[in-house]
């Protein structure tokens, strides 16, 4: 009864967020606070009042969450936009993250008189940015901005997560007492070498294997792909080195390598990670206790004031000048800093590190937990009107281009056509074929060579011809499903024409065996032939008058 009533909530849950998400969306404040808010609700101190206190399961369950995330942020990075500014993004994500943590530490020591160790443990957990909550909000307003300033967001707060990680584990150790100043020296190499040389060495490894072996069971690719993401975070985590660093980067290398299947590769990992999302946003909304954030709120506010006005743009600028970027960029970019999960994340990690200093560990999860809402609240819903006061928008740019699944967002579909010395086409130069102005010749496979063809580009026999049209999607009017013919039908040896159970009903494909057939009139239908047919609903059916005469 107790697992029937888990499972019933849990889908409560994922239905709820599923249209906060939806909400979130339409008005661009990030999905993160919906379903924070959410987990507060049902929460100990919320309407629903679930009793969730335990920190370490927390910890365990978002660690294992980042690990896709991270992968996926760097498998959805397209290299060729994000080469011209992967410098510049590379050190606002490793030096620039330092700065910030650096200023935020000084800030709350001087200033808020907290213990120095404490202050610098704070502006550890909180020196990186949420790419999820960033890029939900450009996506739904759909922001093209100027200068490749998507691409470098893109990579800076995709790739900050690993530096924000090490500095909250350097920290850790500082406080705990078990490392000296050579041991720090070792953990930062450590960390950057082994990470990313593991994660180089696996994606490397991983790219030969998809190109050399095929697995004779459909899915099991994307099977494959999954346990490579939890490879790149493990085995370097053995080691000492960065963990979240090494899946970033492999998922880098897969994303932009020609691997096979990578199309269907999209939305498995888009669904997954959406539901590690949710997953680590609403149970930090379960665990959190809104009735103590007002005891932290002068402090919480102060640090968030200070990250925005002061460290976040000062390590920008700082960054930035020097390569000549425009000042409306340098401002964009520092306003676009947002906190997120990660940083809640590394809060909990570091909870019994802070107990040490303050003798409350709540302390540090309440005031990173109310800075990250107030940075996706206020500035997040703040990012578009700053955007275009910047006059940082273009409609010439778009930000879907800047992800490696960007042909997945266009309308367009590619179909094959094997020419024989039979086909009309044989022969014939591209420019003289009968094609409808909206269908493209986009490659032609010959002798296991792709050619790039032109109008004067001829067909020969033996030919696979790829084509490009349009994508037609409309429940009405395509309705797929499959019918086996089995031993003994009475279908066996006729022709395709000769089928008309249904005169609402086509043959598209057969499928017999490992084949794959576009069925004629004459096709002969054969046992254990797998038929997909399309069915049209009688209320969009209209009678071809070819066919009455």
């Amino acid at each position: 009864m107790a697992v029937t009533l888990f499972l019933l909530v849990a889908a409560i849950v994922i239905v709820l967020c599923v249209i906060l998400n939806n909400v979130s969306n339409k008005i661009g404040i990030p999905m993160l606070l919906a379903f924070i808010l959410l987990g507060m609700a049902f929460g100990s101190d919320g309407v629903v009042k679930i009793a969730f206190d335990n920190f370490d399961v927390t910890e365990t369950i978002c660690s294992v969450a980042l690990i896709f995330i991270m992968f996926y942020g760097g498998f959805g990075t397209r290299w060729k936009e994000a080469r011209p500014v992967v410098v510049k993004a590379g050190i606002l994500s490793t030096l620039g993250v330092a700065l910030t943590a650096g200023l935020t530490g000084l800030f709350c020591h001087y200033v808020l008189k907290m213990p120095a160790a404490f202050g610098f443990l704070i502006g550890a957990v909180l020196s990186s940015t949420d790419a999820a909550s960033v890029f939900s909000i450009l996506r739904s307003r759909k922001l093209g901005l100027k200068y490749n300033t998507a691409s470098l967001l893109e990579i800076e707060s995709g790739s900050n997560d690993p530096c924000s990680y090490m500095l909250t584990v350097i920290m850790m150790a500082v406080i705990e007492g078990t490392t000296s100043g050579g041991r720090i020296a070792y953990m930062i190499f450590a960390q950057i070498a082994y990470g990313a040389a593991i994660g180089a060495v696996i994606a490397v490894a991983t790219v030969w294997l998809m190109k050399h072996f095929r697995s004779s069971t459909a899915g099991f690719d994307t099977l494959f792909i999954l346990a490579v993401a939890i490879f790149s975070y493990a085995i370097p985590n053995l080691v000492g080195g960065n963990g979240y660093l090494s899946a970033y980067i492999v998922g880098i290398v897969l994303g932009n390598a020609n691997i096979r299947g990578k199309k269907s590769l999209v939305p498995f990992f888009d669904g997954l990670t959406n539901l590690m999302q949710i997953i680590i946003f609403f149970l930090l909304g379960l665990l959190s206790f809104p009735s103590q954030l007002p005891s932290i709120a002068v402090p919480a506010i102060l640090i968030a004031l200070f990250m925005t006005i002061v460290a976040r743009p000062l390590s920008v600028f700082a960054i930035m000048a020097p390569f000549k970027s425009r000042w409306r960029q340098q401002v964009l970019v520092s306003f676009v800093g947002l906190r997120g999960a990660a940083s809640v994340v590394f809060a909990i990690m570091a909870m019994p590190a802070a107990q040490q200093l303050t003798g409350n560990q709540h302390d540090l999860f309440n005031i990173v937990l109310m800075i990250v809402l107030l940075s996706i609240s206020l500035q997040g819903s703040l990012i578009p009107a700053v955007a275009r006061s910047l006059k940082m928008t273009s409609s010439e740019e778009d930000i879907l281009k800047t992800f490696t699944d960007y042909s997945d967002n266009m309308d367009v579909s590619f179909v094959q056509m094997d020419i024989s010395e039979k086909d009309s086409w044989n022969g014939k130069v591209i420019k003289d074929l009968p094609i409808p102005h909206d269908t493209l010749v986009a490659a032609i496979l010959r002798d296991d060579k792709a050619i790039i063809p032109s109008g004067r580009t001829k067909i020969l026999p033996g030919d696979k011809i790829i084509m490009s049209a349009r994508d037609f999607e409309d429940e009405n009017i395509m309705q797929l499903s499959e019918r086996r013919i089995e031993r003994g039908s009475e279908w066996i040896g006729k022709k395709v024409f000769q089928y008309s159970p249904d005169s609402n009903e086509l043959i598209v494909l057969i499928k017999r065996g490992n084949r794959a057939i576009i069925p004629r009139g004459n096709t002969v239908i054969h046992k254990n032939d797998v038929m997909v047919i399309n069915k049209i609903r009688r209320e969009s059916l209209q009678t071809d008058p070819a066919q009455k005469q």
